[in-house]
């Protein structure tokens, strides 16, 4: 099993994710609870859903740098393609196996 990395993930999470779980846990997890109280249909809150949980494991797998959560998460928000984000990342992991040498 994988524990976020992160003591403090929530911290990484602006208001909208937090109030967003909040929001899930008090409905018990129902998203059909949950679209009815946004007022969006369910598949809009599924992919709501999908995002948060993308957010969650880009926090979980950035091994606590904060340049690739931020990369990882602007693609994740779709202000960065995915491709851009890879090469980035990939580019800054070379930059600083280049450091290590």
């Amino acid at each position: 099993m994988h524990y976020l990395n992160h003591s403090k993930w929530w911290e990484l999470l602006d208001e909208n994710d937090l109030s967003f779980i909040r929001r899930f846990v008090l409905k018990s997890g129902s998203l059909k609870e949950m679209a009815k109280e946004y007022g969006v249909s369910y598949p809009t809150m599924r992919n709501r859903l999908d995002i948060l949980i993308r957010k969650l494991e880009a926090i979980e797998e950035s091994e606590d740098d904060e340049y690739i959560l931020l990369i990882k998460t602007l693609a994740i928000e779709n202000k960065m393609d995915f491709e851009t984000a890879r090469i980035l990342i990939q580019e800054y992991r070379k930059g600083k196996e280049n450091e290590t040498i």
